[in-house]
């Protein structure tokens, strides 16, 4: 499975959960913005440059696997070592066996109730994973058809690869249309700069 593919998922080649893609919350948004408060209070208000939430519970409308993706900009991926324990003590797990294929990124879940309720990406502020996810974000935000086309694709797929087991499979078949939604988008920004 390639880098690419796993980008704003972690999954596991099987496994006996489902894929659920649930309607959209209008609570996604606060439990977000309560959670950024809470990595804020523990990790100190230096520790990041910016917290973004991303991924599809991030796009008003858009039904999706009911976890929180929240992005987190630090300045040097050096720095992240240093937010293992203030992050801990709050319920994140780090994950670093993640880094083997996507490098860019540090990696951290945390469970909720016994369910994972967030993933939290910390990555260099500006870097292209930054800059992808911030795009794919906003395109989906500002692009009603692209999103309505992605829930579409989501739920077929779910249904399919719940079936196998296969969480590894429905993220990488999610891959061409995130690329071409990010094209769309990288064209659209570089038309609106000139």
């Amino acid at each position: 499975m390639g880098q690419r593919a796993l980008e704003g998922a972690v999954v596991t080649r099987h496994s006996s959960q489902p894929i659920v893609i649930a309607d959209y919350d209008p609570h996604w948004p606060r439990h977000f913005e309560a959670e950024r408060d809470l990595i804020v209070r523990a990790c100190g208000p230096e520790a990041f440059v910016a917290i973004e939430h991303i991924g599809s519970t991030a796009v008003p409308g858009l039904a999706a696997k009911p976890i929180i993706d929240i992005m987190a900009g630090v300045r040097s991926l050096n720095l992240v070592t240093g937010l293992i324990g203030p992050l801990g003590s709050i319920g994140y797990q780090y994950v670093p066996e993640y880094e083997v294929d996507m490098p860019e990124r540090r990696y951290f879940r945390k469970d909720v109730g016994g369910r994972r309720a967030f993933h939290l990406h910390v990555v260099e502020h500006g870097g292209e994973f930054w800059e992808r996810h911030l795009l794919f974000r906003d395109f989906l935000r500002t692009h009603p058809d692209a999103a309505r086309a992605y829930e579409r694709l989501k739920r077929a797929l779910a249904a399919e690869y719940s079936a196998r087991s296969d969480r590894a499979g429905y993220t990488e078949a999610k891959t061409d249309f995130i690329r071409a939604i990010e094209e769309q988008a990288r064209a659209e920004a570089e038309r609106r700069r000139r």
